[in-house]
């Protein structure tokens, strides 16, 4: 066999075992229970696309996963305590039917969330259910 064929072939079946890596990575964060579609970007930044994620609620934090990684940490974390919603925005004017864009403070940095009615709904209820004093969180 050649030495060019050998060396194509070896790219190709890592390539494959990183696309298999990739699609399992997403299939077992998706599946976790407290799981969510959820996409972020820097606030005020409408021309920047979102990037794509899978948020997971944890014992109170939420942690943000991105999409294309392979990597098994989050990309973000974000503690309940910190995390407060400043508002939310219905996208349907923008083609996206039960879907919200929802605007975020952690630590006095503003974020943007893109995720559905019910992943919205949750996270609500989530932040609403925050010890007391610390009800304030949802807008």
């Amino acid at each position: 066999m050649p030495a060019a064929l050998t060396v194509l072939l070896v790219v190709l079946a890592i390539a494959a075992l990183v696309l298999a890596a990739g699609a399992s990575r997403l299939h077992s964060l998706s599946r976790r229970v407290g799981s969510f579609t959820c996409n972020a970007r820097a606030a005020g930044a409408p021309a920047v696309p979102f990037t794509l994620g899978i948020a997971h609620y944890a014992v109170g934090r939420i942690e943000w996963y991105r999409c294309w990684s392979l990597s098994w940490r989050p990309a973000r974390t974000w503690v309940r305590d910190r995390l407060s919603v400043t508002g939310r925005v219905p996208l349907e004017q923008a083609g996206q039917a039960d879907q919200y864009l929802v605007r975020c403070r952690y630590d006095d940095v503003d974020f943007e969330l893109s995720m559905s009615t019910a992943a919205y709904a949750g996270l609500a209820s989530w932040l609403e259910a925050a010890p007391p004093g610390r009800r304030d969180l949802v807008l």
